[in-house]
């Protein structure tokens, strides 16, 4: 092979900030960080944002080459009430250590300590920040009740959109399921969203559930309990996340 094909080879491959998230080490955003700041370097050469490499190149990080990638996981948890969606050890109650999973994984989102229901999580690092980005508008739904019933009004407010965090929340389908239950499908995320809303309309969350992001739902999972996505869960996901880029 010349210097040539050897300086071509790398455009036919995944780009290197993929590699090294589907390495495990880290998110692909991060690994954009660490290339900035020169800490990466591929077949011997400093990384440059966009360079792209084939299965057989040799990628550094801080002089070490990254980890030849597992199969990439994709797993479905039903978080129960009390664990924290943290990969900080040191924290209590943290997802990491309450899952035990023997490789390095990365909640998908998180929900609030005081939730329960569906969370992702997965190895493979690429394909975090497309599940996270809010301007691809994934659905998420859950299962919500409150301190006391409510009346129509109440329903039709938290679909309009809702007044809280100096914005107003979009509109989204609400359904009633009890006097004091409804579900609801969100396409945005703010921080505590849906105690957020039903608090600014004099409400208070008793339960909330998450029960599906995009196509993966919880089904039949227990409290504690986790899955692996199947393949064709996975090739559905995929499909969601390239249709909406």
């Amino acid at each position: 092979m010349t210097e040539h094909d050897m300086e071509q080879t790398p455009m036919q491959g995944s780009r290197v900030n993929q590699m090294i998230a589907r390495s495990g080490l880290c998110s692909r955003r991060e690994a954009d960080q660490w290339i900035a700041a020169g800490r990466v370097t591929v077949r011997g050469r400093p990384a440059k944002p966009g360079d792209r490499v084939a299965s057989s190149d040799e990628i550094t990080v801080d002089g070490r080459p990254i980890p030849t990638p597992d199969p990439p996981a994709i797993l479905a948890l039903n978080k129960p009430v009390g664990i924290i969606c943290t990969t900080d050890r040191r924290v209590n109650d943290n997802v990491i250590d309450f899952l035990g999973h023997p490789g390095r994984i990365f909640p998908i989102g998180r929900l609030d300590r005081d939730s329960r229901g569906l969370l992702l999580l997965t190895s493979d690092g690429s394909i975090v920040n497309p599940i996270l980005r809010a301007a691809n508008a994934h659905e998420k739904e859950y299962k919500v009740r409150v301190d006391r019933p409510y009346d129509d009004d109440f329903l039709h407010a938290m679909a309009a959109g809702v007044p809280i965090l100096d914005t107003r929340t979009l509109p989204c389908r609400v359904t009633r399921t009890g006097q004091d239950a409804f579900r609801i499908v969100l396409r945005q995320g703010l921080n505590r969203q849906i105690r957020r809303m039903c608090e600014q309309l004099g409400y208070r969350v008793a339960d909330l559930e998450r029960i599906r992001i995009m196509n993966i739902t919880l089904g039949n999972l227990k409290p504690g309990q986790v899955r692996e996505l199947t393949p064709k869960e996975i090739r559905d996901l995929k499909e969601l996340l390239d249709r909406k880029g």
